[in-house]
């Protein structure tokens, strides 16, 4: 996959606001770096999950405890990616990815050493805050140094990576603690984070800078509204959406967040130096579109790994390793269609690619959930996880490059921040609906569950006479992925014809493209 990218030779002006700056290098040895990083924070958020039963008798932890391992750095993930996403804007992207992965590094090196539960809950937010330096820099690199009609073939490899990282989480965890222990989820990161800053500094260009006034109104509103969202949709379920402390209720948790946000969209409106997040980034309807579609992806694969691990364990018997194992022929699918996607990307109209791989996701959910029975055979669980790696193939990667596609230079921060935001507010609130759902449908099947009943997850933890009940309670919580993906499908035909060179016309004006920012 090695693609030299061929440029104009005239200067580029900021009128230009979709073209890559011109330069002689080979921009794909930078991807690499790039991706190997983006690889090694992404598994992070899922590979916790299946060293939760180890965490717990190790640290003599209670569940709810071990809950905020997972919690606490999706949470310091998600909050600041707005903000760094800015600041790469300000001090320079490649600057914040390293700092970010010293960070990331540390914390990961941190997380393994420690010797109680607490200490891993604040290793875990230090490693949330180094993942959310580095995510939005990645993408805003990307932006910057391949040009518009070249991008789709780069986002196809970070969306992959993406994609694959998520489903790669839980069998790396699997593996890890099987034969080592749960310590070595983190100790892992360290070799893999010295190699990617070693590869940061050496291939990752040292770009532009743009110096303007930081918005810290818009910092602080931004930061404490996402917080109070996060936290509440969350933490909802394990708080019965009731009160959390000093009174205060989830669902004001909740409210005060939207209302904080809104808050910040009207500052970000009337503020006229240089606000957080320029609203005039939404003036691009693609750009818009692929924020809801990526919420919808997120919020789906999120909500399919609980469902589907606790029926693999406690229904078919499997180990963490062999449950996790269901998620290959998805993550094969995925891996050996993105370079196909990648040079789609760049040719297809994104309504109907993207279009396709959430109709074959929506498919690929209604099958598996025929699979999803005490006595099923094995095929019924793979095949539809084959189809549903093919579906979102043309999901991440071709997302990614739409909505990129038309980003100003000097805005590449900001709208990398968007939409890593939007991705990781569809994870949490995936995480949230789904729990919620379970609960509603074990109940409704006359069953209730308690994960502590079964730390190890062996199907002992559950009585054969409610194998049946069980396995249809999960394959109803399932049901809601594909209600959702309707949504995302819904935003993605309402795409509009792309507009980069290379696509059957010239390459867009200035009037055509998102504004520039006003020349200092």
């Amino acid at each position: 996959m090695t693609v030299v990218a061929e440029w104009l030779t005239r200067p580029v002006t900021t009128s230009e606001s979709n073209a890559a700056p011109p330069t002689e290098k080979d921009p794909w040895p930078a991807l690499w770096a790039l991706v190997l990083g983006f690889f090694m924070i992404m598994v992070d958020t899922t590979i916790v999950t299946v060293a939760t039963p180890a965490i717990i008798e190790d640290l003599h932890a209670e569940v709810n405890s071990v809950v905020w391992v997972t919690s606490a750095y999706l949470l310091a993930y998600a909050v600041p990616v707005l903000i760094t996403g800015r600041l790469g804007d300000r001090f320079g992207p490649k600057n914040l990815y390293l700092v970010g992965m010293v960070v990331f590094t540390l914390a990961s090196l941190a997380c393994g050493l420690t010797s109680t539960i607490e200490g891993l809950i604040i290793a875990r937010v230090v490693q949330g805050l180094g993942a959310s330096c580095i995510t939005p820099q990645t993408m805003a690199i990307i932006t910057r140094i391949f040009p518009a009609e070249r991008r789709g073939q780069a986002m196809a490899l970070w969306g992959a990576t993406a994609g694959v990282a998520i489903l790669v989480g839980p069998l790396l965890g699997g593996i890890l603690v099987d034969s080592l222990s749960w310590e070595w989820i983190f100790f892992v990161n360290i070799p893999v984070g010295i190699i990617a800053f070693g590869m940061g500094v050496r291939l990752l260009p040292a770009l532009e800078k743009h110096q303007h006034a930081f918005d810290w109104l818009g910092v602080v509103l931004s930061g404490v509204g996402m917080f109070l969202l996060v936290f509440g949709i969350q933490e909802g379920h394990q708080y019965d959406w009731g009160t959390v402390t000093g009174g205060i209720t989830v669902p004001e948790l909740i409210g005060g967040g939207l209302v904080v946000l809104t808050a910040f969209v009207v500052w970000q409106h009337f503020n006229k130096q240089e606000p957080l997040v320029p609203l005039r980034l939404f003036r691009d309807r693609n750009f818009s579109l692929a924020n809801i579609g990526i919420t919808v992806i997120s919020f789906t694969f999120t909500a399919l790994g609980f469902p589907l691990m606790l029926y693999a364990q406690l229904v078919r018997g499997l180990t963490p390793t062999e449950a996790a194992l269901l998620m290959v022929p998805m993550a094969l699918m995925s891996i050996i269609l993105a370079p196909i996607v990648g040079k789609l990307t760049d040719q297809v109209h994104p309504r109907f690619l993207i279009g396709a791989g959430f109709a074959v996701v929506g498919v690929s959910f209604l099958w598996l959930v025929q699979g999803v029975t005490p006595d099923s055979a094995a095929w019924q669980i793979v095949a539809p996880m084959a189809l549903m790696g093919a579906g979102s193939a043309a999901i991440w990667a071709p997302l990614t490059a739409t909505a990129t596609r038309n980003l100003p230079l000097d805005l590449a921060g900001a709208g990398s921040g968007v939409y890593n935001a939007a991705r990781q507010v569809g994870a949490v609130i995936g995480a949230a609906a789904i729990a919620v759902l379970m609960d509603s449908r074990l109940a409704a099947n006359g069953l209730t569950f308690d994960p502590s009943a079964a730390p190890e997850g062996a199907a002992s933890g559950l009585p054969p006479q409610a194998f049946d009940p069980f396995s249809t309670a999960m394959g109803q919580s399932i049901l809601i992925a594909p209600a959702v993906i309707l949504l995302g499908l819904a935003a993605v035909l309402m795409f509009e014809r792309p507009r980069h060179a290379g696509f059957g016309h010239e390459a867009p004006t200035a009037a055509s493209a998102v504004p520039a920012a006003p020349a200092e």
